[in-house]
């Protein structure tokens, strides 16, 4: 990862420029062809939509978003670890919404990111991640590479930003201390 790029929580999305930034590389990566629950093409007013509803479960402290920034604070990839799970599984989140704009990849980003996202989860007191992904991206092999295991493959299970189905795969990691509250 380049030395200039710092990885930060966002405790809120007040500031219309941290939702407008994390508008731009949704879209972005949508752009790109990545199947992240959004269909081409995403309009920049869809795209703050969808960061506005995270901004309550950010601010309760029900998900954690962290950004990494470059020296200017400029926002390139973002990664959300969902906290609020049903009461039978306190030791456990999600993780979601691994984006990384175009023009950041292949510096170390992603695994920055997943890796903030695993160490804040276990601060959190979380156990165990659980994370989806389309099945044969570079995103698939990042977790892979970082210790994820796959729990299984669902075909057909959603559809790229133009159409046509994807599959996607499932992954676990054990994280923290393996003993029950």
């Amino acid at each position: 990862m380049q030395e200039d790029i710092r990885i930060n929580r966002l405790t809120s999305l007040g500031e219309p420029a941290s939702i407008t930034a994390l508008s731009e590389i949704l879209i972005d990566c949508v752009d790109g062809g990545a199947s992240v629950s959004f269909m081409h093409p995403l309009t920049l007013t869809r795209a703050e939509n969808f960061w506005r509803g995270v901004a309550p479960g950010v601010a309760a402290g029900e998900r954690i978003l962290l950004v990494a920034q470059d020296r200017d604070a400029t926002i390139l990839g973002t990664i959300q670890v969902l906290l609020s799970q049903p009461e039978n599984q306190p030791h456990r989140a999600d993780v979601a919404k691994l984006l990384v704009h175009r023009k950041a990849r292949q510096a170390g980003l992603g695994a920055a990111l997943v890796t903030a996202a695993e160490n804040s989860a276990a601060l959190a007191g979380k156990r165990l991640l659980v994370l989806d992904t389309v099945t044969g991206g570079t995103a698939e092999r990042l977790y892979k590479r970082l210790g994820w295991q796959v729990s299984g493959i669902i075909p057909d299970y959603a559809l790229w930003p133009t159409g046509g189905l994807c599959a996607t795969t499932v992954f676990y990691k054990k994280i923290g201390s393996d003993e029950l509250a």
